[in-house]
């Protein structure tokens, strides 16, 4: 993570990784992670599809690598 990343508290981390195991599937709204989904959206992690699941966006997916894997990010 870098200084001009936006913070990501434990429970966006959580719900990020959760976005990161279901892939496609997607998560449904209403769930307890549902306010750290809509704070993820809003930062561009994941977006709200038409059929109401959240799904990670490739930022979303950079993100997890870097600050979830702890890969490094590509140059």
């Amino acid at each position: 993570m870098t200084w001009d990343e936006p913070y990501l508290e434990t429970c966006c981390r959580s719900a990020l990784h959760r976005l990161f195991i279901v892939r496609d599937h997607g998560r449904p709204d209403g769930l307890k992670d549902g306010p750290c989904l809509h704070r993820l959206q809003g930062m561009s992690f994941c977006r709200q599809c038409d059929d109401g699941r959240f799904r990670m966006t490739p930022e979303g997916a950079e993100r997890h690598a870097t600050e979830i894997l702890k890969r490094r990010r590509a140059v």
